[in-house]
This record gives C-alpha cells, sequence and structure tokens, in this order.
C-alpha cells in the first residue's frame, strides 16, 4: 500500500538525514496524476523538512533538494529519484507497483486507506457531532439539508477511523415560536390536518399567525403569554407543544431514513429550559451577569464594555434566550457522554455564536470548551423546484426521484431494473449531496454501475493472480497512482473535517475510469491482459464504493 512504499522512502531518507522515519512520514506526499506527462509517484517536500528543523537560515532550497538527491539511492522498491521545484521525487517499480496497490485495495476493502500509517498512533476517541437541527414549524431549508450531509461525513469518517460518535440531531422546539405557533393553532389549525401531514400544517399555520401578529397587537400578545405559559410549565400549553414536537420528529425521522442517515439522540432546546437557569445562577455567582436597564440579563465577554461583546442570555421576563440552551446543552452532554471532542456544523453565519458559547464556557471555569469545535460552511444558494421556492425537504427528495426516472427512462438498459423506485432514489440523492461544477454525483453512481456490469459480463474468469507486466500503459499507471493517494485525502479530510477533497478525488477516479474503459479493453484481449484489466476496474470500483458511502451515497449496481 502506499504507506508501506511512503515508509520504504521514510527509511532510506532517515540513514541520510539521521532523523527518525516517523517524522518524515508526513513530508512524503503522493503526486496528484497529470495529464500532461507522467510523474513520479512520491514527493518529498524539501520545505516542510525544514520547518521541522531548527536551521531558520533557510538556505537555498532548491540546492538542499539536489544535495539530498544525490545521497539516495535506487533500491529494490525505488527505481528513480529526481528533484523537481524544492521537491525530491521518487518514482516506484512499476511492477511492484502495480502488485502491492491492486493486492492491498482487494483485501483491506472497505478499510483501504484507512490503515495508512498516516492515522499511526491514532487513539480511539469520544466523539460528539451534532448536526442537522431543524426548527419544529419552520422550513427545512437547504442549510439544515447541508448541515446533514457534512454532519453525516464527518461522523462517517470518525467512525470508519474507529473513534466512538454519537450523533446528536438538536431540534429547534423552544422559544418564542412557539407562543406564535400554540395561539396560532388555536385560530387556524386542523386536527386532522396536523395528524396526515404535520411539518407542512404547522409551517402554515406559523406562517398564517405571523401574518395576523403583525397587524393585530392581541395576537402578538396572545403568543407572547402563551411562550410565558409555556416556560412556566402550564400543562395544557405543555401538552399541546409536546404534540407538535412529538408528530414532527416522527416525520423527520421518515425523511431522514430516506437521506441515508441516522441519529442517536434527538435533543432540543426544550430539554435546557430548567438547566439554563441553573447556568444564570452559576454566571451569577461567579460575578459575570450583568443586569441591563431594559432589565435582561447579559455578560461582557470583553470586560470593558465592548458593545460587540455583549451576550444577552436572559429576557427582561426572565425567559431564557438560544445562546443559554447552548451552554446547558454542552455541560449536559459532558456529564452525559464526557467527549474528547464535540462538533458542531452549522453555517458559518453562526460563527459569533458559537465563539462566544466556547468562551463563556472557559469563564465559567469549563476547561473542556477547547474541545468544542464549529465546523462551518457557506451559505448555500437555495434550490429552486418547479413550484416556486423550496419548502420541505421530502419535495426536493421527490422532485428529484421523478427527474432521475425520467432520465433513466429514456436509457434502454434501465427497463431490466428489479427496483427502479429505489435507483432513482440513490441515484437522485448523490446528486443532492454531490452539486460541483457540472460534475455530480450521477456521474459516481453511473460510473460505479459500468464498473459492475463488467464484473458480471466478464468476471467468471478472475484469477487470483494477475501479471502485473499487462497494466504498463499510461493509462494504468495513472489509476494506480491515483489509488495510492486515497488515505492522504482521507487523512486530509480528517484534518479539516471538509468532504471537498474526497469529493474531487472520486470525481477525478470516475474521469480516468472513463478514459480507461474506452482504451483498455477486456473483450477480445487475451486472457492475461483481459484478467489483469479486470483486477483494476475491479480495485477502481472497491475504492469508489468506499468513498461513496464516507459521503452518505449508497452505490448502485445497475442504473
Amino acid at each position: 500500500m502506499a504507506s508501506g512504499f511512503r515508509r520504504s522512502i521514510a527509511c532510506q531518507l532517515s540513514r541520510v538525514l539521521d532523523l527518525p522515519p516517523e517524522n518524515l512520514i508526513k513530508s512524503i506526499s503522493a503526486v496528484p496524476i497529470s495529464r500532461k506527462e507522467e510523474v513520479a509517484d512520491f514527493q518529498l517536500s524539501v520545505d516542510s523538512l525544514l520547518e521541522n528543523s531548527n536551521d531558520h537560515s533557510r538556505p537555498d532550497i532548491q540546492a538542499q533538494a539536489m544535495r539530498l538527491a544525490e545521497k539516495l539511492k535506487c533500491d529494490t522498491v525505488v527505481s528513480e529519484i529526481s528533484t523537481g521545484q524544492g521537491t525530491v521525487n521518487f518514482k516506484i517499480n512499476r511492477e511492484l507497483l502495480t502488485k502491492t496497490v491492486l493486492q492491498q485495495v482487494i483485501k483491506d476493502g472497505s478499510k483501504y486507506g484507512l490503515k495508512s500509517e498516516l492515522f499511526s498512533g491514532l487513539s480511539q476517541k469520544k466523539i460528539v457531532v451534532e448536526f442537522s437541527s431543524p426548527n419544529v414549524a419552520k422550513k427545512f431549508h437547504v442549510g439544515h439539508l447541508r448541515s446533514t450531509i457534512i454532519g453525516n461525513f464527518i461522523a462517517n469518517l470518525k467512525e470508519a477511523l474507529g473513534h466512538q460518535v454519537t450523533r446528536i440531531n438538536y431540534l429547534g422546539d423552544w422559544g418564542m415560536q412557539f407562543g406564535l405557533l400554540g395561539t396560532g393553532f388555536q385560530l387556524f389549525g386542523y386536527e386532522e390536518k396536523l395528524q396526515s401531514n404535520p411539518l407542512q400544517h404547522l409551517f402554515e399555520v406559523y406562517v398564517q399567525v405571523n401574518k395576523e401578529a403583525a397587524d393585530d397587537k392581541s395576537v402578538a400578545k396572545s403568543a407572547h403569554e402563551f411562550f410565558q405559559r409555556l416556560e412556566l410549565g402550564d400543562v395544557q400549553a405543555l401538552a399541546l407543544w409536546q404534540k407538535f414536537r412529538d408528530l414532527s420528529i416522527e416525520e423527520y425521522i421518515r425523511i431522514y431514513k430516506r437521506l441515508g442517515v441516522h441519529f442517536d439522540e434527538y435533543s432540543g432546546e426544550s430539554f435546557y429550559r430548567e438547566k439554563s437557569q441553573e447556568v444564570l445562577k452559576l454566571l451569577d455567582s461567579k460575578g459575570l451577569l450583568q443586569k441591563t436597564i431594559k432589565g435582561t440579563a447579559v455578560v461582557d465577554l470583553s470586560g470593558n464594555g465592548d458593545p460587540s461583546s455583549i451576550c444577552t442570555l436572559m429576557r427582561s421576563d426572565g425567559t431564557s434566550l438560544y445562546a443559554t440552551r447552548d451552554l446547558a446543552a454542552a455541560i449536559d452532554r459532558m456529564d452525559k457522554y464526557n467527549f474528547d471532542t464535540m462538533i458542531y456544523v452549522t453555517d458559518k453565519g453562526q460563527k459569533k455564536h458559537f465563539q462566544q458559547v466556547f468562551q463563556m464556557l472557559q469563564i465559567m471555569g469549563y476547561d473542556w470548551a477547547e474541545r468544542c469545535h464549529h465546523v462551518p460552511f457557506g451559505v448555500v444558494q437555495g434550490m429552486k423546484t418547479r413550484r416556486g421556492d423550496v419548502t420541505f425537504l421530502e419535495d426536493v427528495l421527490n422532485e428529484i426521484r421523478l427527474r432521475m426516472l425520467q432520465n433513466m427512462a429514456s436509457v434502454k438498459t434501465t427497463k431490466e431494473l428489479e427496483n427502479p423506485q429505489e435507483t432513482a432514489e440513490r441515484v437522485g440523492l448523490a446528486a443532492l449531496i454531490i452539486q460541483s461544477r457540472g460534475d455530480t454525483g450521477v456521474f459516481l453512481q453511473y460510473t460505479h454501475a459500468r464498473l459492475h456490469s463488467l464484473e458480471e459480463t466478464f468476471g467468471c474468469g478472475y484469477l487470483n493472480d494477475f501479471n502485473t507486466a499487462c497494466l504498463q500503459e499510461p493509462q494504468s499507471v495513472s489509476i494506480l497512482q491515483h489509488l495510492l493517494r486515497f488515505d492522504e485525502v482521507l487523512y486530509r479530510s480528517s484534518q479539516d473535517l471538509q468532504p471537498r477533497h474526497i469529493v474531487s478525488y472520486l470525481l477525478t477516479l470516475s474521469h480516468l475510469a472513463a478514459v480507461a474503459h474506452k482504451t483498455l479493453h477486456i473483450k477480445d484481449s487475451p486472457p492475461e491482459v483481459a484478467g489483469a484489466r479486470l483486477h483494476l476496474f475491479r480495485a477502481v470500483r472497491s475504492v469508489l464504493a468506499n468513498g461513496m458511502k464516507l459521503l452518505g451515497i449508497t452505490p448502485v449496481c445497475r442504473m
């Protein structure tokens, strides 16, 4: 595997540089493939070596690279050593490269790339990921979808690396909107509509009562009173609220199932309405809580009255706010899960909110606040369906499934599908998850299905052994070099928790496979050549499937 080669190069370097191989491994990277020329397989960045050394005079990097290359020798693993821009380049013995990569991909299966020494010394951690977090009675909009996709990816990746992951969906199920909703339901609600389509009906009620409250002060007043009744634990108000919440969660679970996403815990702001009072007491006892003229309670995080660092934690009527409940939730989760890391996945608009929450935890004396991280993503452009603005995720899923069914109907092979609906759903979901410049998840699904059909058509004559000399065409070598990089791509994603590295890797892999599929024919080739090529395509399909599953996509075998 890649890492075996990396270690071999590191051992040779360690003798020349007098550094332990472990210090060198992460400075040796697989070279991205190039369309123009055949490139070396690995390179050592001299710059990254100097960063680790105490030599601050930074001599000429190019000269350093040349000097280092002269001291190294080719061996059974490395067949060529050269220099690039500040790098020493290594070309691996071609037959060894072919054999090792293909055997490793098949042998490691779904663990290929994860067993790399880039991950060595990784201890098992307890990780909490909070993601998706829609608001009951409001639209499940594209921002929530993005959070769901990225959060699911982070949880999948952490789990694949052997960590113990808890997935939490923290619902917006408390706050002034429930005052409006309670009042609105008493005015415009219908029990049967609530039962048959709760999310749709609650949303309609919410829109209508908001309009009324804007024009009629008495509606706004009764909404305020309803929320106060909730905060005080009024039995009737709470029973109505509970019904809204339960029906909504049932509906969400069904939709998440279609997305292939599950949660270990559905919690919500409502869980922390009492605990947020304890947070206020604790802040008060530390002398950190200040009352304003308006009667609200605030914390000044700057300590000098800087208005941008003032965080409000209680309204003048004593009701709690979003930030208070987030503090209470973090403290509660630490008690419950004793996590090593907690990750919040939301859009970057909430960056300041989380900075303040983490800072407040610190000043309250919780030094584990530094284990909390916010993973922000860019604000998402809204998706439009034919009916104008999208309101519900379910509409998006249905629309996209229909579109995929229509596309598939125009392809003659689709008629043989056992379950076209399910295939369309999986392909549609891939399109929803990966939407980058013209390349979509559909292309990944198509490539996977095509490679699968190759195996079905010709795979019965699989030889366990294959002749490496039959895979020396440039197209084969490019694929092998690309497969070599998978562990690095996983490593990079594990560092910054962004799926884009894996997405672009898989799209490149699919493009390489498409080119190879056109030129490296299996039909009418000598058995030895056909067998070796089948091995290559099987390895591509395996890595493609691994990457897709991490992204939350279920690969299809036919489409």
